[in-house]
């Protein structure tokens, strides 16, 4: 069960982040030519951007699959920590990205340019719709499979999203007030660089709490226990640590049974707890059970 649960989600998040991939390098061409030809730089920075994602989409499509090998002698908890070290270097490129985007902004402004195209404001209203869909998405896939990279692919899917609707934002402000307000969109574009550095510590924030194996599986330890619970023999519960890995969440736990029962007996019921918990709550991995007497 666990394995067959293991690879259908690999298989999910690799569609999930092919499509990101398909997805940015249209929009990066589209957004470039647009921003060239249409005199924006507040979509060439969103070109930029989209570029940017899809080098850290193919850093996820790696780390997804390397984070689902098998474990073996030199890992026998998996490879799955490798997913969170995936996803600072995806933060990387996001803040890459928004310091490149603030800088050229930042030129742009202090340069005299002609007013932005008005069509580019359909192009932009295109991209804002596709790219939030995108985001939803893939956030969805993210939430089925546990994937701490894919979750961060995702939130550059919202980001680029609020880039495209600073962007439209300026051009319209450039183009309904005219000469004297051509570096409107200039502005956007520095406006949403700073959305993109806010997102960007919005995603490394949980990847560092899942390297540092911080508690933040409260619903998961509460599921665990009723589910223990429901095993004959266990009368209770006592100490239970989760630590995350890649898709998985391996467990200690510490379950109490009667104290007059053998050492026999005793494992047989950790054995029973281990393959209770595994069949309904797939996403767990590797389960240590300490047995507990009570009196």
């Amino acid at each position: 069960m666990p394995e067959i649960t293991t690879s259908t989600n690999e298989q999910t998040a690799v569609k999930a982040t092919y499509f990101s991939i398909v997805g940015n390098t249209c929009l990066a061409v589209i957004k470039g030519f647009a921003g060239y030809f249409g005199n924006s730089y507040a979509l060439i920075a969103d070109a930029i951007e989209s570029t940017a994602d899809i080098f850290a989409s193919f850093l996820v499509l790696f780390g997804i699959k390397y984070s689902n090998r098998p474990a073996d002698a030199n890992h026998p908890y998996g490879h799955g920590r490798a997913e969170p070290l995936i996803t600072f270097l995806v933060v990387g490129f996001l803040i890459t990205s928004a310091t490149v985007i603030a800088y050229e902004s930042i030129i742009n402004i202090q340069t005299p340019h002609e007013l932005p195209a008005p069509w580019t404001l359909i192009i932009l209203g295109a991209i804002i719709v596709w790219k939030e869909l995108s985001f939803r998405l893939v956030m969805k896939r993210s939430v089925e499979t546990n994937s701490s990279s894919l979750k961060a692919d995702a939130w550059h899917h919202r980001s680029d999203a609020i880039t495209s609707v600073a962007a439209f934002a300026g051009i319209s402000i450039a183009l309904i007030l005219g000469k004297g307000y051509e570096s409107a969109d200039d502005w956007a574009a520095l406006l949403a660089s700073g959305f993109i550095l806010y997102n960007s510590f919005m995603i490394f924030r949980p990847a560092l709490g899942e390297i540092m194996d911080e508690n933040l599986y409260d619903d998961l330890i509460e599921e665990i226990r009723k589910v223990s619970l429901s095993v004959e023999g266990i009368e209770d519960t006592e100490k239970c640590y989760i630590r995350k890995s890649g898709m998985k969440y391996h467990v200690d736990l510490h379950a109490q049974v009667n104290a007059d029962i053998s050492v026999k007996e005793g494992h047989k019921l950790s054995h029973q707890l281990q393959d209770t918990l595994r069949r309904q709550i797939p996403e767990l991995g590797n389960i240590l059970i300490h047995i507990e007497p009570v009196d």
